[in-house]
């Protein structure tokens, strides 16, 4: 489960002598993989407060109430339980002169089932050879990179392009088999690698078999997520790795 760790200064708590964050970040981040992201906020005299009355826009220069306590900054966790984020919170330097913050995101939400949903639909598109289908996979400033059929492209435009200048040379049905996705989701943005074996009946009597490595970046635009970025590489021998996956199988 995902954790908030809003960090709460004390402008009147002496700080001269607290330790470092640094440590604390290196030990969660690298070291535990616990900590996904946080940051440093500005200090409230910086903040702008709005609120709307009776349709009116009223902006106040300053926090949301004076108080000797405020937000510093904020750090995302993910633990197995709360005592867990509990024992981070408490080994943070922040805590010895001001307090944490604890508090679980909700989790009524299934990214990755999302995202394996949206690989099923690319994979549905290409069998059908369904450009727009495909398309709307994508974001507008998608970049995609494939080393053999058409180079890098920037932009669904160029990207369709690409789709429609391949699809043309296909006979039949496209099948597409995602050997091993592997995804790892943090909030709005997601990666997933996997190996993708295409086969197909080539245009010219030829067959089209060829197994590559895919990574996808992703990122959730509003309430759906899209593709951004494509990485696709294929080994210098093709055939050896169609042979090596046909021998798991």
């Amino acid at each position: 489960m995902k954790y908030m760790l809003l960090v709460c200064g004390d402008d009147t708590a002496d700080a001269s002598g607290m330790a470092p964050v640094e440590p604390w970040v290196e030990e969660l981040s690298a070291e535990r993989s616990v900590r996904l992201h946080g940051h440093r906020l500005r200090l409230p005299a910086d903040a702008v407060t709005v609120r709307v009355r009776g349709g009116e826009v009223l902006r106040t220069d300053g926090p949301f109430a004076e108080t000797k306590e405020y937000v510093a900054g904020y750090d995302i966790l993910e633990c197995a339980t709360l005592e867990e984020a509990v024992e981070a919170a408490a080994k943070h330097p922040v805590a010895s002169v001001g307090a944490m913050e604890v508090r679980a995101f909700w989790e009524d939400e299934d990214a990755e089932g999302e995202i394996r949903r949206l690989d099923a639909e690319v994979t549905a598109a290409v069998r059908d050879h369904d450009v727009d289908r495909a398309m709307a996979c994508y974001a507008p400033d998608v970049e995609v990179f494939h080393p053999v059929s058409a180079g890098e492209q920037s932009g669904a435009g160029a990207l369709r392009k690409a789709g429609e200048l391949w699809f043309s040379g296909v006979a039949g049905p496209v099948e597409r088999e995602v050997l091993d996705l592997r995804i790892r989701v943090d909030e709005s943005i997601a990666f997933g690698h996997a190996l993708v074996r295409t086969r197909a009946a080539l245009a010219d009597g030829g067959k089209l078999d060829t197994t590559e490595r895919v990574t996808t970046g992703y990122r959730l635009a509003g309430d759906r997520w899209q593709i951004v970025h494509q990485h696709m590489s294929v080994p210098g021998d093709a055939s050896a790795v169609t042979r090596n996956e046909e021998g798991r199988s």
